[in-house]
């Protein structure tokens, strides 16, 4: 795996060049399921970047890598989180999931130099983490039958009814999600916003091969690997629902 910094030169077809060097790597497409979100970087979120990027890092533009065993120094089950945020959840994932190897993709760059901060804090070495866009990432990164789980939480939920086609669990993803699952690999969503909820179920029941394993269909409980954010339990204690969706792939 390459130590350049990212967006330092093009090696990727059709990618775009980064100037920042801690800004999200991802190719041209007309409809961005996100947007970066403003923030200042703290210097202690930089000086993890600085210092542990490259220990920590995997890039886009270095394609697929010759096998997940050799970027993780062992062979283990694959777990990929889609929009990690500021990395809570996912470092505590790391923890507690040992047996687990564990790849974190997001866009927000404070959210990158926070988990490396807290990762290099608790000597956790069962995670790596992808500064670019998921779409391109699945695409170019990820072989097909490779994944044992993947897992979205709270996406942004892009509420205005213009602005749907923006939101990241659309049909064609969720197909390609099916494909790098392995056949018994689980694919779990969460949103604390139920009209939501109801559209991600709409948009995998579109999508042959996947099995809901709620007792009582089409929300499941929490499950105990999924550890509660603190906005979640803020939210909660508010009176908000959370709804997690948990489906295998069956064939």
């Amino acid at each position: 795996m390459s130590d350049r910094i990212p967006g330092t030169e093009l090696s990727l077809a059709g990618a775009m060049t980064v100037k920042n060097p801690f800004s999200p790597e991802h190719k041209k497409k007309p409809i961005p399921s996100y947007v970066v979100r403003s923030g200042r970087m703290t210097d202690g979120q930089r000086k993890a970047l600085s210092g542990h990027w490259s220990q920590y890092r995997l890039s886009l533009f270095d394609g697929p890598p010759a096998s997940w065993q050799q970027v993780f120094q062992r062979e283990a089950p694959l777990v990929v989180e889609i929009g990690f945020g500021m990395g809570d959840s996912l470092l505590d994932m790391a923890a507690n999931e040992p047996e687990n190897n564990f790849i974190g993709i997001e866009v927000y760059p404070p959210g990158a130099g926070r988990l490396v901060s807290k990762v290099v804090e608790r000597g956790i070495s069962n995670l790596k983490i992808y500064l670019a866009d998921a779409v391109d990432v699945l695409d170019d990164c990820i072989a097909e039958q490779s994944l044992s789980r993947l897992q979205i939480y709270f996406p942004d939920p892009w509420h205005k009814k213009r602005h749907h086609k923006r939101r990241l669990v659309q049909a064609p993803l969720v197909e390609k999600i099916h494909t790098k699952l392995k056949v018994g690999g689980v694919f779990h969503l969460a949103t604390d916003w139920q009209p939501y909820a109801e559209y991600m179920v709409e948009v995998i029941n579109q999508v042959s091969g996947f099995y809901n394993l709620a007792e009582r269909p089409p929300y499941c409980a929490r499950p105990a690997y999924r550890p509660q954010t603190k906005f979640e339990r803020r939210g909660l204690k508010l009176g908000h629902g959370v709804w997690d969706l948990i489906y295998q792939r069956r064939r």
